[in-house]
């Protein structure tokens, strides 16, 4: 990847062909997962009524949608009440439904602004700021599902069978890093 750089209004980059294609895969993944947990959502005839959209009332079972989608309202582990149980259900069903469409809109501007084949990448600093979500998005996921930790050393044996998504890892830090500076810069 050519590292990004501002010019004016935009920002540019350059993809090789197998880089937007690893990027690619793991947004459309990441979205693929958002908008089937946005399915899960229950049907209910008030929402239908009152165009407001409730979503499920608990965290999700998988590891890495539950750190996308944290809870909105912690509880005490040592003496979760009835009310703060029932608190929590609420909040995630109000507000898990834009939470998703937030995700899985920005993760659409990836998939829309970065060719298929690779090339030339320019974004406006609206697309710029959505490619930042969703690359924090998918580097937390690939990070949950590796079990990134702040000691976890840069490289991992090679018979460790995260060593080689550990590199995607990082290159995808690298690639929000360089857009950032960019923007800052």
């Amino acid at each position: 990847m050519k590292n990004w750089r501002r010019k004016g209004e935009v920002v540019l980059a350059g993809f090789e062909q197998q880089e937007a294609a690893v990027l690619r895969g793991l947004v459309s993944q990441l979205e693929d997962m958002l908008r089937a947990r946005a399915e899960e959502a229950p049907q209910d005839e008030l929402a239908e009524l009152t165009g407001i959209r409730t979503g499920p009332t608990e965290s999700p079972d998988d590891p890495v949608l539950s750190r996308l989608l944290p809870d909105f309202h912690r509880l005490d582990p040592d003496n979760p009440t009835k009310e703060s149980l029932d608190s929590a259900a609420a909040m995630r069903s109000l507000h898990e439904p834009e939470l998703l469409d937030l995700k899985v809109g920005v993760a659409a501007v990836v998939l829309e602004t970065l060719p298929r084949d690779g090339g030339d990448v320019r974004l406006d600093f609206e697309q710029a700021d959505a490619w930042l979500k969703a690359l924090n998005d998918v580097r937390l996921a690939l990070g949950t599902a590796l079990d990134v930790t702040e000691d976890m050393p840069d490289e991992l044996p090679e018979d460790d069978p995260r060593a080689p998504h550990l590199g995607v890892y990082h290159w995808l830090t690298w690639v929000q890093e360089s857009l950032i500076q960019a923007l800052t810069g």
